[in-house]
């Protein structure tokens, strides 16, 4: 059980949702919801029963700003300051798919907490962005490295150097969202994706994760060869042999995650 804060966390069967919950800063993250994303991540990993996350936030916000690092330096130096207010690197660990639903502006560490998602669902009225280097530090919490992975070096540098904002239609254009959907449309598209992606087999899922993240940073053959180990490993499993059972009898899977 996770303490009431400024994360809600919840759990309806297979599906975790974590929803950042201080409006009243548009859910900027500070030290303690960092820690409670923290953790809350750390209670997902040990809950065999959870397939899916979806994060999003409250209110017209996702997540906008970011704490002045600079103002809250304690005896132990700027990189004890950094830990303790990062928490993308939690929610990319995570072993089960993350779904990003990006109901507002996802700015500075928002938008850092958006990428450390698998997939990206944003509400047409989104925006993205830095707030560039004219406040002194540059992303801190995975924006320099996650954002070049996904949209290229050329569009993450064009945002972090110069603080372009950018709209979802743009942001789907660059391939920074997968979809973009009217605002009053989130929920119920989000439930429809995710739907879509707990209706696959919960281990097949899991090592397709590993093998594109995993994958990315190997030489190709290294990748290639993680993939066929991979599929190996998923031939033994029960899931496997119940996939294959429900294709010849012409009906849906009912997977066990075993």
């Amino acid at each position: 059980m996770i303490p009431p804060g400024h994360i809600d966390y919840r759990c309806d069967g297979p599906l975790a949702t974590l929803t950042l919950d201080n409006p009243q800063v548009d859910n900027r993250i500070d030290a303690a919801m960092a820690e409670e994303l923290r953790d809350a991540c750390g209670t997902i990993c040990q809950d065999d029963s959870v397939r899916l996350v979806v994060i999003t936030g409250k209110g017209i916000s996702f997540s906008v700003g970011r704490t002045d690092l600079a103002d809250c330096q304690g005896p132990a130096g700027g990189l004890d300051s950094v830990l303790k207010h990062q928490a993308a690197a939690s929610l990319a660990e995570l072993p089960v798919p993350v779904l990003a639903a990006v109901n507002g502006d996802a700015l500075d560490q928002g938008l850092e907490l958006a990428l450390a998602a698998d997939l990206r669902i944003a509400a047409a009225d989104a925006r993205f962005g830095f707030d560039g280097l004219g406040q002194g530090p540059i992303p801190w919490d995975g924006g320099t490295q996650r954002l070049p992975r996904l949209i290229g070096p050329s569009w993450a540098l064009d945002m972090i150097l110069t603080g372009r904002m950018i709209d979802a239609n743009l942001a789907l254009e660059i391939g920074l969202v997968n979809c973009v959907v009217p605002a009053d449309k989130l929920l119920n598209e989000t439930r429809k994706l995710a739907e879509k992606v707990l209706a696959g087999a919960p281990i097949a899922a899991r090592y397709a994760k590993e093998a594109v993240q995993k994958g990315m940073d190997l030489p190709l053959d290294q990748g290639l060869r993680l993939e066929a180990d991979l599929n190996i490993l998923l031939h033994s499993t029960s899931d496997r042999a119940e996939g294959l059972q429900a294709f010849r009898e012409k009906r849906d899977a009912k997977f066990s995650g075993r």
